[in-house]
């Protein structure tokens, strides 16, 4: 007998045995996350603590924005004896179909999982772990369920939250939640499958303020998953923390006023404080109740409903839309007028309509005068002499220096650039400048006779109504302005480094005053434009009208103002999209808003109403006159 050979084989054999063995050892420990996740999962149960969301106050310490508690219904496979599929199926409201139809997708859907070495989707669904089986239950539907689950081992129900907002209003500031994606998953280690994430607005842009922290409990489980004690006494266990609660600049009840005062009509309205350039409403118009877009059910109801609206209830318009200014634009080009000295506060000009159209009134003989009647001449006169300065020997090159330096002044102002705030969806609006018109009609081809329209606020200027407002907030405080933004502190730690730096326009504060005071007469001098702004004989408003072209329609109707007169409180922009003359609808709406801010009611019942009942949405445009 071999015994020799025989002692080699078995040898060989004991050898490729461990080989294998430490193959499958390392396949299962390194490669395939399955079977860890199994491991962990009977050895040792992780349960993550998810905190509420952060609560969020208004400027007046009101809530609105917080949690409202719903409930999971939760199954674990492993533990459901002998389903009753008719009986369980009538307690839920459903099909027995349906219910058979909802394991499948838990089973083939919803069981599976990214492997992080592969890339690829893994089947991970385990009996022994628990998957929701209904989401987003109201306590009105637990409560009818609920007594009946010990008939349905292996169900039960699991408390959850989700956001809710005290007040209908302000839906395109807060924005929305929605389930995170694997993509999202794979990125942040925070998420897991069925969080949620933000979307828009405020919810997305503090995302990591408002989440807070997870915490984590250890259980050591037995193999059919019931929990035997706390791992290690606690020891590694760590604390859920809620976030600090965002407190906001805005004003809840003006904000949901205002949202009032836009109904059937389309357009936007944005109040800022300009000591501060917190933003105190942020109204678009069409809006939504933001609790239409609470939880998975609401958001597949409503939000295809939104997109194909055609009044664009998603769409931010004081962020993103970009309209010609009109003449509240004469302002900013009155500024930089005096700042050059290619004007003083007592020049005038003719209303000479040959040059550019205008409404019938004086001359203006001063500046003043000049924005109190919002001559378009006038301002045709002030930017030619911005433009054409004389510092070139040809007009075109000389148009060229002064367009840019124009477009510099501008700039200073915020306009043609996106603010740094706390919000998402902001456009930039468009400031032209040489090399702009170059590539329309060529280098030095063009002159101010060209682009005479930007005189005006019309033509190629672009600006977004959060631009509007803070043209308005940097006249009010001469000169200067915080970037507007949407929250005053976290916690009480005070808003982000951004929002606390002052920015300076090129314009020197003395030259503000006779532009103020244009603003003043345009409110309450005979002939002005703006008299439908005024609204208490102790407070002083000063305001621009402003009427842009719309080549589509009616014209829209503009009007930007501050108050009080020596202490500004609000400065406030409104934007209705075809209503006309600035006078006639944004003017008395401003009031109205500052009057609410300032004074706490409305006295002037008659105005509110008419801005109340007034339907804007189908205004049929006038018939142009033949010259």
């Amino acid at each position: 007998m071999n015994l020799d050979g025989r002692k080699y084989v078995i040898l060989v054999f004991i050898i490729l045995v461990g080989i294998v063995y430490l193959a499958r050892l390392f396949f299962m420990q390194v490669v395939d996350d399955t079977w860890k996740l199994r491991a962990e999962e009977i050895a040792e149960k992780r349960k993550e603590i998810t905190p509420p969301r952060g609560i969020v106050f208004d400027r007046k310490g009101k809530k609105i924005v917080t949690n409202r508690s719903y409930y999971n219904l939760m199954m674990r496979e492993d533990d459901i004896v002998d389903l009753d599929t008719v009986a369980f199926a009538k307690l839920l409201g459903w099909t027995p179909q349906e219910v058979k139809n909802r394991f499948w997708n838990i089973r083939k859907k919803e069981g599976k999982y990214r492997n992080p070495h592969t890339g690829k989707l893994q089947e991970n669904y385990q009996s022994q772990r628990p998957y929701p089986f209904i989401e987003e239950l109201t306590i009105d539907e637990i409560t009818r369920i609920a007594p009946n689950l010990s008939k349905f081992p292996g169900f039960y129900e699991d408390l959850t939250s989700m956001r809710f907002y005290p007040y209908a209003g302000g839906a395109n500031i807060f924005g929305y939640l929605s389930e995170v994606n694997q993509e999202e998953i794979d990125e942040d280690p925070f998420y897991r499958r069925g969080d949620h994430i933000g979307r828009a607005g405020m919810e997305r842009f503090y995302e990591k303020e408002l989440r807070g922290r997870k915490g984590i409990k250890y259980i050591v489980t037995s193999a059919s998953m019931n929990a035997i004690e706390s791992y290690a006494n606690g020891k590694y266990d760590t604390t859920a923390r809620q976030s600090p609660p965002l407190k906001m600049g805005v004003d809840i009840d003006l904000q949901v006023y205002g949202e009032r005062l836009m109904i059937n009509k389309r357009g936007c309205i944005v109040a800022i404080e300009p000591a501060t350039g917190e933003i105190l409403a942020l109204v678009s118009s069409p809006s939504f109740d933001p609790n239409l877009l609470v939880g998975k059910q609401n958001i597949s109801k409503n939000y295809p409903t939104f997109l194909l609206d055609e009044g664009k209830p998603l769409y931010p318009r004081p962020l993103a839309a970009e309209y010609p200014p009109g003449s509240i634009f004469k302002l900013v080009q009155a500024l930089i007028g005096l700042q050059e000295g290619v004007i003083t506060p007592e020049s005038g000009f003719p209303c000479n309509k040959s040059m550019v159209g205008c409404h019938n009134h004086p001359s203006a003989g001063s500046l003043p005068d000049g924005i109190k009647h919002s001559c378009n001449p006038y301002f045709y006169y002030v930017t030619r002499r911005i433009i054409q300065q004389g510092k070139k020997r040809s007009m075109f090159a000389d148009a060229e220096v002064g367009l840019n330096r124009w477009s510099d002044f501008m700039h200073s102002f915020g306009l043609g650039e996106k603010f740094d705030s706390d919000i998402t969806g902001l456009r930039p609006g468009l400031i032209p400048n040489a090399a702009y018109y170059d590539e329309w009609y060529g280098h030095h081809t063009w002159a101010f006779s060209t682009i005479r329209s930007i005189s005006i606020g019309q033509g190629e200027v672009k600006v977004t109504p959060l631009q509007m407002a803070n043209i308005a907030a940097i006249i009010a405080n001469k000169g200067w302005y915080y970037t507007p933004h949407f929250v005053r502190s976290i916690g009480d730690s005070g808003p982000l480094p951004q929002f606390r730096k002052k920015h300076y326009t090129m314009v020197e504060s003395q030259h503000f005053t006779p532009v103020i005071e244009g603003m003043r007469r345009a409110v309450y001098a005979p002939g002005g434009t703006a008299h439908r702004a005024s609204f208490a004989e102790d407070i002083i408003v000063c305001g621009k009208t402003g009427t842009a072209q719309n080549p589509a329609g009616e014209d829209h109707s503009i009007f930007i103002s501050f108050a009080p007169m020596d202490k500004p409180k609000i400065a406030i922009a409104v934007f209705i999209e075809n209503a006309g003359f600035g006078g006639v609808w944004a003017a008395p709406m401003a009031s109205l808003m500052m009057e609410k801010y300032l004074k706490g009611k409305i006295t002037d019942k008659e105005k509110e109403t008419r801005i109340l009942t007034a339907n804007l949405l189908n205004v049929k445009p006038k018939p142009k006159k033949r010259k």
